[in-house]
């Protein structure tokens, strides 16, 4: 069982930066993909992000403005996004999941979720 838990999250201006974090429980942090997803109203939750090991993969929509890390030490995972966009508006979530061989983007292949955390970005 692993325990997700968002933060950072909050209102800023289009330009601007945000650091989400995401500290998780258990011993076994650094076995597990993390992935951030987001939803924004009246959408589906989509990926933004995912990391195992040294591999990452982002949505084509955030290359070059977010970058996702981890810390195995302190078990948790980072999102740093800049030079945000009104379109970046969203509940940002946090995600665990098994790895499989690959990166995975699908929300179906993560196991844990964080509550979310939101992220506005006004223009």
């Amino acid at each position: 069982q692993v325990q997700l838990v968002e933060s950072g999250g909050g209102l800023v201006q289009a330009g601007d930066s945000l650091r989400l974090s995401c500290a998780a429980s258990g011993r076994t942090f650094s076995t597990y993909v993390m992935g951030w997803f987001r939803q924004a109203p009246g959408k589906e939750r989509e990926f933004v992000a995912t990391t195992w090991s040294a591999e990452t993969e982002y949505t084509d929509s955030v290359k070059g403005r977010f970058t996702i890390s981890r810390d195995n030490g302190k078990n948790t995972v980072y999102l740093q996004m800049n030079s945000l966009k009104p379109e970046d508006t969203a509940v940002y979530y946090c995600a665990a999941g098994r790895y499989i061989g690959v990166l995975t983007i699908r929300v179906s292949e993560y196991t844990y979720w964080g509550q979310g955390t939101q992220v506005t970005v006004s223009s």
